[in-house]
Protein backbone atom coordinates (compact mmCIF):
# COMPACT_ATOMS: atom_id res chain seq x y z
CA UNK A 1 0.00 0.00 0.00
CA UNK A 2 1.18 3.54 -0.71
CA UNK A 3 -0.51 4.92 2.38
CA UNK A 4 0.31 3.56 5.81
CA UNK A 5 -0.57 5.26 9.08
CA UNK A 6 1.44 3.81 11.93
CA UNK A 7 0.04 0.36 11.29
CA UNK A 8 2.92 -1.19 13.20
CA UNK A 9 1.68 0.51 16.37
CA UNK A 10 -1.15 -2.02 16.41
CA UNK A 11 1.35 -4.77 17.07
CA UNK A 12 2.88 -2.72 19.86
CA UNK A 13 -0.47 -2.07 21.50
CA UNK A 14 -1.12 -5.78 21.28
CA UNK A 15 1.54 -6.13 23.96
CA UNK A 16 -0.50 -3.95 26.26
CA UNK A 17 -3.96 -5.38 25.84
CA UNK A 18 -5.02 -9.01 26.14
CA UNK A 19 -7.80 -10.25 23.88
CA UNK A 20 -11.31 -10.40 25.29
CA UNK A 21 -14.01 -12.96 24.58
CA UNK A 22 -17.00 -11.74 26.58
CA UNK A 23 -19.22 -9.07 25.07
CA UNK A 24 -19.85 -7.30 28.39
CA UNK A 25 -16.11 -6.87 28.88
CA UNK A 26 -15.73 -5.56 25.34
CA UNK A 27 -18.43 -2.97 25.91
CA UNK A 28 -16.81 -1.73 29.13
CA UNK A 29 -13.24 -1.95 27.86
CA UNK A 30 -11.98 1.63 28.02
CA UNK A 31 -8.19 1.95 28.34
CA UNK A 32 -6.49 5.33 28.50
CA UNK A 33 -4.94 6.24 25.15
CA UNK A 34 -1.57 7.97 24.96
CA UNK A 35 1.24 8.60 22.54
CA UNK A 36 4.79 7.25 22.91
CA UNK A 37 3.50 4.24 24.82
CA UNK A 38 6.98 2.69 24.94
CA UNK A 39 7.82 5.13 27.77
CA UNK A 40 5.78 2.87 30.03
CA UNK A 41 7.90 -0.24 29.47
CA UNK A 42 10.07 -1.14 32.45
CA UNK A 43 13.63 -0.93 31.10
CA UNK A 44 15.75 -2.82 33.66
CA UNK A 45 15.82 -6.36 35.00
CA UNK A 46 15.71 -5.58 38.72
CA UNK A 47 12.48 -3.58 38.67
CA UNK A 48 11.08 -5.82 35.96
CA UNK A 49 11.60 -8.93 38.09
CA UNK A 50 9.56 -7.53 41.00
CA UNK A 51 6.33 -6.86 39.15
CA UNK A 52 7.54 -3.65 37.45
CA UNK A 53 8.08 -1.56 40.56
CA UNK A 54 10.78 0.66 42.03
CA UNK A 55 9.38 3.84 43.58
CA UNK A 56 10.81 3.04 47.01
CA UNK A 57 13.26 0.17 46.57
CA UNK A 58 16.92 0.68 47.50
CA UNK A 59 18.63 3.13 45.13
CA UNK A 60 20.44 1.60 42.18
CA UNK A 61 21.85 2.86 38.90
CA UNK A 62 18.48 2.45 37.12
CA UNK A 63 16.55 4.69 39.52
CA UNK A 64 16.18 7.28 36.75
CA UNK A 65 13.09 5.48 35.44
CA UNK A 66 11.47 4.55 38.76
CA UNK A 67 12.32 7.44 41.07
CA UNK A 68 15.36 9.65 40.36
CA UNK A 69 15.17 11.21 43.84
CA UNK A 70 16.70 7.95 45.15
CA UNK A 71 20.10 8.80 43.62
CA UNK A 72 20.82 11.21 46.49
CA UNK A 73 20.82 8.17 48.81
CA UNK A 74 22.93 5.91 46.57
CA UNK A 75 25.80 4.17 48.37
CA UNK A 76 28.27 4.49 45.51
CA UNK A 77 29.31 7.86 44.11
CA UNK A 78 28.76 6.84 40.48
CA UNK A 79 27.44 4.03 38.34
CA UNK A 80 26.49 3.05 34.78
CA UNK A 81 24.06 0.41 33.57
CA UNK A 82 23.10 -1.14 30.22
CA UNK A 83 19.80 -3.01 29.83
CA UNK A 84 18.28 -4.94 26.94
CA UNK A 85 14.76 -6.32 26.49
CA UNK A 86 13.69 -8.42 23.48
CA UNK A 87 10.05 -7.34 23.15
CA UNK A 88 7.06 -9.35 21.91
CA UNK A 89 9.18 -12.38 21.02
CA UNK A 90 6.02 -14.49 20.80
CA UNK A 91 4.93 -12.34 17.84
CA UNK A 92 8.06 -11.05 16.10
CA UNK A 93 11.81 -11.34 16.51
CA UNK A 94 13.13 -7.84 15.78
CA UNK A 95 11.43 -5.55 18.34
CA UNK A 96 13.57 -4.57 21.31
CA UNK A 97 14.23 -1.96 23.97
CA UNK A 98 17.76 -0.78 24.79
CA UNK A 99 18.40 1.38 27.85
CA UNK A 100 21.48 3.09 29.27
CA UNK A 101 21.46 4.93 32.61
CA UNK A 102 24.04 6.49 34.88
CA UNK A 103 24.54 8.86 37.79
CA UNK A 104 27.28 10.81 39.56
CA UNK A 105 27.16 12.13 43.13
CA UNK A 106 29.22 15.30 43.39
CA UNK A 107 30.27 17.71 46.09
CA UNK A 108 32.05 17.03 49.36
CA UNK A 109 28.77 16.85 51.30
CA UNK A 110 27.49 13.88 49.26
CA UNK A 111 24.01 15.41 49.19
CA UNK A 112 23.30 15.71 45.46
CA UNK A 113 23.57 13.77 42.22
CA UNK A 114 23.35 14.24 38.47
CA UNK A 115 21.82 11.48 36.38
CA UNK A 116 21.06 10.68 32.75
CA UNK A 117 19.47 7.95 30.67
CA UNK A 118 18.83 7.05 27.06
CA UNK A 119 16.18 4.63 25.89
CA UNK A 120 15.75 3.38 22.32
CA UNK A 121 12.70 1.32 21.36
CA UNK A 122 13.02 -0.25 17.92
CA UNK A 123 10.11 -1.83 16.06
CA UNK A 124 12.43 -3.56 13.59
CA UNK A 125 12.24 -3.31 9.81
CA UNK A 126 8.93 -2.99 7.93
CA UNK A 127 8.51 -3.30 4.17
CA UNK A 128 6.20 -0.87 2.34
CA UNK A 129 4.32 -2.32 -0.63
CA UNK A 130 2.20 -0.86 -3.43
CA UNK A 131 -1.28 -2.01 -4.45
CA UNK A 132 0.27 -4.87 -6.38
CA UNK A 133 2.18 -6.20 -3.40
CA UNK A 134 5.58 -5.03 -4.68
CA UNK A 135 8.02 -3.72 -2.06
CA UNK A 136 8.63 -0.03 -2.66
CA UNK A 137 10.43 0.97 0.52
CA UNK A 138 11.63 -0.24 3.89
CA UNK A 139 11.30 1.72 7.11
CA UNK A 140 12.63 1.31 10.66
CA UNK A 141 10.17 2.91 13.11
CA UNK A 142 11.43 3.70 16.58
CA UNK A 143 10.90 5.76 19.71
CA UNK A 144 13.64 7.28 21.83
CA UNK A 145 14.02 9.46 24.89
CA UNK A 146 17.03 11.19 26.43
CA UNK A 147 16.88 12.82 29.84
CA UNK A 148 18.97 14.59 32.44
CA UNK A 149 18.16 14.66 36.15
CA UNK A 150 19.20 16.30 39.38
CA UNK A 151 18.44 15.03 42.88
CA UNK A 152 19.30 16.38 46.32
CA UNK A 153 18.82 15.48 49.95
CA UNK A 154 16.64 18.04 51.71
CA UNK A 155 17.12 16.37 55.08
CA UNK A 156 18.81 13.29 56.48
CA UNK A 157 15.83 11.16 55.44
CA UNK A 158 14.17 12.94 52.49
CA UNK A 159 15.24 13.86 48.96
CA UNK A 160 13.65 15.21 45.81
CA UNK A 161 14.57 15.01 42.17
CA UNK A 162 13.70 16.57 38.83
CA UNK A 163 14.27 15.22 35.32
CA UNK A 164 14.05 16.97 31.94
CA UNK A 165 13.37 14.75 28.93
CA UNK A 166 13.49 15.01 25.14
CA UNK A 167 11.29 12.51 23.32
CA UNK A 168 11.14 11.57 19.65
CA UNK A 169 8.62 9.13 18.18
CA UNK A 170 9.08 8.01 14.56
CA UNK A 171 6.00 5.81 14.22
CA UNK A 172 4.18 7.60 11.40
CA UNK A 173 4.52 7.05 7.69
CA UNK A 174 2.34 8.52 4.96
CA UNK A 175 3.70 9.19 1.49
CA UNK A 176 0.68 11.23 0.41
CA UNK A 177 0.02 13.43 3.44
CA UNK A 178 3.53 14.05 4.71
CA UNK A 179 3.15 12.48 8.12
CA UNK A 180 6.40 12.48 10.03
CA UNK A 181 8.00 11.81 13.37
CA UNK A 182 6.90 13.72 16.46
CA UNK A 183 9.04 15.41 19.11
CA UNK A 184 8.07 16.37 22.65
CA UNK A 185 9.56 17.67 25.89
CA UNK A 186 8.67 16.44 29.36
CA UNK A 187 9.71 16.61 33.00
CA UNK A 188 9.52 14.37 36.09
CA UNK A 189 9.12 15.38 39.74
CA UNK A 190 9.97 12.82 42.40
CA UNK A 191 10.52 12.36 46.12
CA UNK A 192 11.98 9.66 48.37
CA UNK A 193 12.12 9.19 52.13
CA UNK A 194 13.69 6.42 54.17
CA UNK A 195 13.71 5.54 57.89
CA UNK A 196 15.44 2.90 59.99
CA UNK A 197 12.96 1.67 62.63
CA UNK A 198 13.89 -0.92 65.24
CA UNK A 199 11.58 -3.94 65.15
CA UNK A 200 12.30 -6.32 68.00
CA UNK A 201 16.08 -6.29 68.18
CA UNK A 202 16.65 -5.72 64.48
CA UNK A 203 17.20 -2.52 62.57
CA UNK A 204 14.90 -2.47 59.56
CA UNK A 205 14.44 -0.01 56.70
CA UNK A 206 11.14 1.53 55.63
CA UNK A 207 10.95 3.77 52.59
CA UNK A 208 8.32 5.45 50.51
CA UNK A 209 8.53 7.44 47.30
CA UNK A 210 6.62 9.07 44.46
CA UNK A 211 7.35 9.98 40.86
CA UNK A 212 5.17 12.07 38.55
CA UNK A 213 6.70 11.35 35.17
CA UNK A 214 6.31 12.62 31.61
CA UNK A 215 4.66 15.96 32.38
CA UNK A 216 4.99 17.64 29.02
CA UNK A 217 3.77 18.59 25.59
CA UNK A 218 1.59 16.51 23.30
CA UNK A 219 2.86 14.60 20.27
CA UNK A 220 1.45 14.94 16.77
CA UNK A 221 2.38 13.20 13.53
CA UNK A 222 0.35 15.44 11.21
CA UNK A 223 1.37 18.97 12.08
CA UNK A 224 -0.97 19.38 15.03
CA UNK A 225 -4.30 18.40 13.45
CA UNK A 226 -4.45 15.41 15.74
CA UNK A 227 -2.38 15.10 18.89
CA UNK A 228 -1.88 12.59 21.69
CA UNK A 229 -1.05 13.03 25.34
CA UNK A 230 2.22 11.73 26.70
CA UNK A 231 1.83 8.88 29.22
CA UNK A 232 1.99 11.18 32.26
CA UNK A 233 2.04 8.83 35.22
CA UNK A 234 1.76 9.04 39.00
CA UNK A 235 3.72 6.32 40.80
CA UNK A 236 3.47 5.84 44.58
CA UNK A 237 5.38 3.12 46.37
CA UNK A 238 6.65 1.78 49.65
CA UNK A 239 9.27 -0.81 50.65
CA UNK A 240 9.99 -2.52 53.96
CA UNK A 241 13.34 -4.29 54.35
CA UNK A 242 14.21 -6.47 57.33
CA UNK A 243 17.04 -8.87 58.22
CA UNK A 244 16.35 -12.61 58.30
CA UNK A 245 19.72 -13.64 59.72
CA UNK A 246 23.35 -12.65 59.38
CA UNK A 247 23.96 -11.47 55.80
CA UNK A 248 20.37 -12.29 54.79
CA UNK A 249 17.69 -9.66 54.10
CA UNK A 250 14.22 -9.63 52.61
CA UNK A 251 12.38 -6.62 51.21
CA UNK A 252 8.68 -6.37 50.38
CA UNK A 253 7.43 -3.64 48.05
CA UNK A 254 4.20 -2.19 46.71
CA UNK A 255 3.72 0.32 43.87
CA UNK A 256 0.52 2.01 42.70
CA UNK A 257 0.29 3.66 39.27
CA UNK A 258 -2.27 5.91 37.62
CA UNK A 259 -2.05 7.57 34.24
CA UNK A 260 -2.71 11.30 34.59
CA UNK A 261 -4.31 11.46 31.14
CA UNK A 262 -7.96 12.28 30.39
CA UNK A 263 -10.16 9.57 28.92
CA UNK A 264 -10.91 9.93 25.22
CA UNK A 265 -14.62 10.13 24.33
CA UNK A 266 -16.24 6.97 22.99
CA UNK A 267 -19.16 6.83 20.56
CA UNK A 268 -21.10 4.44 22.80
CA UNK A 269 -21.08 7.05 25.56
CA UNK A 270 -22.99 9.56 23.37
CA UNK A 271 -26.42 8.15 22.59
CA UNK A 272 -29.78 9.92 22.39
CA UNK A 273 -32.94 8.85 24.23
CA UNK A 274 -33.69 6.31 21.50
CA UNK A 275 -30.26 4.70 21.76
CA UNK A 276 -28.96 6.18 18.51
CA UNK A 277 -25.57 7.81 18.25
CA UNK A 278 -25.62 11.55 19.00
CA UNK A 279 -23.05 12.50 16.40
CA UNK A 280 -23.06 16.20 17.19
CA UNK A 281 -22.41 15.64 20.89
CA UNK A 282 -19.69 13.10 20.12
CA UNK A 283 -17.86 15.44 17.72
CA UNK A 284 -18.06 18.25 20.27
CA UNK A 285 -16.57 15.97 22.93
CA UNK A 286 -13.74 14.98 20.59
CA UNK A 287 -12.96 18.61 19.82
CA UNK A 288 -12.93 19.43 23.53
CA UNK A 289 -10.65 16.46 24.20
CA UNK A 290 -8.19 17.54 21.47
CA UNK A 291 -8.09 21.10 22.83
CA UNK A 292 -7.38 20.02 26.42
CA UNK A 293 -3.91 21.08 27.52
CA UNK A 294 -1.56 18.53 29.16
CA UNK A 295 -1.71 20.32 32.53
CA UNK A 296 -5.50 20.56 32.45
CA UNK A 297 -5.58 16.92 31.45
CA UNK A 298 -3.68 15.94 34.60
CA UNK A 299 -6.37 17.44 36.86
CA UNK A 300 -9.19 16.24 34.63
CA UNK A 301 -7.89 12.66 34.75
CA UNK A 302 -9.06 12.27 38.36
CA UNK A 303 -12.76 12.83 37.62
CA UNK A 304 -13.56 12.24 33.94
CA UNK A 305 -14.14 8.48 33.74
CA UNK A 306 -17.57 7.71 32.18
CA UNK A 307 -18.24 5.19 34.95
CA UNK A 308 -17.59 7.69 37.74
CA UNK A 309 -15.50 7.05 40.83
CA UNK A 310 -15.67 3.27 40.40
CA UNK A 311 -14.03 3.52 36.98
CA UNK A 312 -11.44 5.98 38.31
CA UNK A 313 -10.37 3.28 40.78
CA UNK A 314 -10.10 0.82 37.90
CA UNK A 315 -7.42 3.05 36.37
CA UNK A 316 -5.05 2.33 39.27
CA UNK A 317 -2.60 -0.49 38.58
CA UNK A 318 -0.65 -2.16 41.34
CA UNK A 319 2.59 -4.11 41.61
CA UNK A 320 3.83 -6.21 44.51
CA UNK A 321 7.33 -7.61 44.73
CA UNK A 322 9.92 -9.21 46.98
CA UNK A 323 13.71 -9.33 46.92
CA UNK A 324 15.90 -11.70 48.92
CA UNK A 325 19.56 -10.76 49.23
CA UNK A 326 22.52 -12.66 50.63
CA UNK A 327 25.42 -10.41 51.62
CA UNK A 328 24.31 -7.96 48.91
CA UNK A 329 25.87 -10.31 46.38
CA UNK A 330 23.20 -12.86 45.47
CA UNK A 331 19.60 -11.85 44.78
CA UNK A 332 16.34 -13.67 44.17
CA UNK A 333 13.24 -11.70 43.17
CA UNK A 334 9.57 -12.21 42.38
CA UNK A 335 6.53 -10.03 41.81
CA UNK A 336 3.08 -9.60 40.33
CA UNK A 337 1.62 -6.86 38.14
CA UNK A 338 -2.12 -6.24 37.90
CA UNK A 339 -4.14 -4.02 35.58
CA UNK A 340 -7.93 -3.94 35.60
CA UNK A 341 -9.55 -6.01 32.85
CA UNK A 342 -11.40 -2.95 31.54
CA UNK A 343 -8.22 -0.84 31.35
CA UNK A 344 -5.84 -3.19 29.53
CA UNK A 345 -5.93 -6.48 31.46
CA UNK A 346 -2.16 -6.86 31.79
CA UNK A 347 -1.66 -9.42 34.53
CA UNK A 348 1.55 -11.32 34.98
CA UNK A 349 4.03 -12.80 37.42
CA UNK A 350 7.69 -11.89 37.24
CA UNK A 351 10.81 -13.67 38.47
CA UNK A 352 14.47 -12.80 38.47
CA UNK A 353 17.91 -13.19 39.93
CA UNK A 354 21.07 -11.15 40.28
CA UNK A 355 24.74 -11.53 41.08
CA UNK A 356 26.95 -8.66 42.25
CA UNK A 357 30.67 -8.16 42.69
CA UNK A 358 32.38 -4.99 43.81
CA UNK A 359 32.75 -3.79 40.22
CA UNK A 360 29.68 -5.09 38.39
CA UNK A 361 26.24 -6.61 38.79
CA UNK A 362 24.29 -8.81 36.39
CA UNK A 363 20.49 -9.07 36.67
CA UNK A 364 17.93 -11.03 34.68
CA UNK A 365 14.12 -11.05 34.72
CA UNK A 366 11.40 -13.26 33.24
CA UNK A 367 7.66 -12.67 32.75
CA UNK A 368 4.97 -15.34 33.11
CA UNK A 369 1.61 -13.98 31.95
CA UNK A 370 -1.57 -15.32 33.53
CA UNK A 371 -3.27 -15.47 30.10
CA UNK A 372 -1.82 -17.83 27.51
CA UNK A 373 -2.70 -15.42 24.70
CA UNK A 374 -0.71 -12.56 26.21
CA UNK A 375 2.18 -11.45 23.98
CA UNK A 376 4.06 -10.37 27.12
CA UNK A 377 4.48 -13.99 28.22
CA UNK A 378 8.09 -15.20 28.39
CA UNK A 379 9.55 -11.69 28.10
CA UNK A 380 13.20 -11.56 29.19
CA UNK A 381 15.18 -8.59 30.50
CA UNK A 382 18.90 -8.26 31.12
CA UNK A 383 20.87 -5.55 32.93
CA UNK A 384 24.61 -5.13 33.41
CA UNK A 385 25.66 -2.47 35.92
CA UNK A 386 29.09 -1.07 36.75
CA UNK A 387 30.07 0.53 40.06
CA UNK A 388 32.49 3.36 39.33
CA UNK A 389 33.80 3.38 42.93
CA UNK A 390 34.63 -0.31 42.61
CA UNK A 391 36.42 0.25 39.31
CA UNK A 392 38.36 3.16 40.80
CA UNK A 393 39.46 1.06 43.78
CA UNK A 394 40.44 -1.83 41.51
CA UNK A 395 42.57 0.41 39.28
CA UNK A 396 44.15 2.03 42.34
CA UNK A 397 45.22 -1.34 43.79
CA UNK A 398 46.76 -2.41 40.49
CA UNK A 399 48.79 0.79 40.29
CA UNK A 400 50.14 0.20 43.79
Amino acid sequence: MNRIRSFFVIAFLGACFTSFAQNDVKNKFNPINTGVTSLGIAPDARGGSMGDLGAATDPDVNSQYWNPAKYAFAFSRAGVSVSYTPWLRKLVNDINLAYVAGYWKFGSSDLQALSASLRYFSLGSINITDDGGNITNSINPYEMAFDLGYSRKLSQSFSMGVVFRFIYSDLAYDETEGMKGAAAFAADISGYQTFYPIVGRSECQWSWGFNISNIGSKVSYDGGNNSAFLPTNLRLGTTFLFPLADYNTLSLSLDLNKLLVPAAPRQEDYLDVEGNEDREAYEAAKEKYQSTSPISGIFKSFSDAPGGFKEELQEINFSVGAEYAYNNQFFLRAGYYNENKYKGNRKYFTFGAGFALKVLRLDAAYVVATAQSSPLDQTLRFSLSFDMDGIKDLVGRRRR
